[in-house]
């Protein structure tokens, strides 16, 4: 039984899915009637849940889940045509398997997520994956990981996070875990270094971090 658990993001993490998340919206804006909102405004929300998305790029209240919806309908079909896997993130996987447990905690759809990564050929790897729709709170909050880590019967001292933006990190110290912050998503250096005490260039290298120390 291994004692080490890793939680992994999805976006800017593991996977690349800027263009399959631009065009969701795109398609959407457009659907109903609007101008698509600047790519940097949406890029600048990836990791928070869709609804906080949409409701952040000004679309009312009571118009929200039928965006939501039409985003989703449109991601399932694009998304594996229009996403990759970051660099060395394959191996990261590979690597980390050798000695922890492994999970997925992501705030995307967790179906969709699952379809991904058989489609990549690594879901066997993971011995979970919470999405959006598994949880009450999304990160920040500590409940996808504690939801993620009851699953895998993971020890907190040897559990971490690895994910791109302080909303992961956030997680894993509400959690009271550790956590690796790779620089290879979404969020700047800047931002990255003001919530988190350990970061890695992407995944491969947070995995190594991670064994060294769980051997020191």
């Amino acid at each position: 039984m291994k004692k080490v658990t890793i939680l992994f993001d999805l976006d800017g993490t593991l996977i690349d899915s800027t263009e399959a998340i631009l065009d969701g919206f795109y398609y959407t804006f457009k659907r109903f009637g609007q101008n698509p909102p600047p790519k940097e405004k949406i890029l600048a929300l990836i990791g928070h849940p869709l609804d906080f998305m949409f409701a952040h790029l000004g679309i009312k209240e009571e118009d929200i889940e039928k965006y939501v919806q039409s985003y989703k309908e449109r991601y399932r079909i694009v998304s594996k045509q229009k996403t990759i896997l970051l660099p060395r993130a394959k191996e990261a996987i590979e690597e980390a398997v050798q000695f922890a447990n492994l999970g997925i905690v992501t705030t995307k759809t967790g179906l969709y997520s699952k379809e991904l990564m058989e489609h990549f050929g690594l879901m066997h790897y993971f011995g979970v994956l919470i999405g959006r729709e598994d949880v009450i709170h999304p990160k920040p909050h500590p409940e996808p990981i504690f939801k993620a880590m009851h699953k895998l019967h993971a020890h907190p001292e040897h559990s971490w996070m690895v994910g791109d933006t302080c909303l992961d990190i956030e997680a894993a110290n509400a959690a009271g875990i550790g956590s690796v912050a790779v620089e290879c998503g979404y969020a700047t250096s800047i931002q990255l270094r003001r919530c988190a005490r350990h970061r890695a260039v992407d995944a491969y290298k947070a995995v190594a971090m991670i064994r060294h120390k769980e051997l020191e």
